[in-house]
């Protein structure tokens, strides 16, 4: 389970589910276990940093917008 966090602000974005080694470039939605920002469309953050974009089934992820902590299953 990894927590995000904006790279800026330092706040909880997201708990998520990550599968497999390698680099978050997609956060589908299936595997959020818990949101901390309330978004329908773009995931941004509560300074208005800008985290992912929202696409059919899951988020394309900015690179440098966040950071990540936890252990990935």
């Amino acid at each position: 389970m990894l927590i995000i966090r904006c790279a800026k602000c330092k706040s909880k974005i997201m708990k998520y589910n990550k599968v497999g080694h390698g680099s978050i470039l997609k956060c589908y939605f299936n595997r959020i276990e818990k949101k901390f920002v309330n978004t329908e469309s773009d995931l941004r953050c509560t300074c208005g940093n800008k985290i992912g974009i929202k696409k059919d089934q899951y988020y394309k992820m900015i690179g440098k917008s966040f950071i990540y902590s936890g252990k990935i299953n």
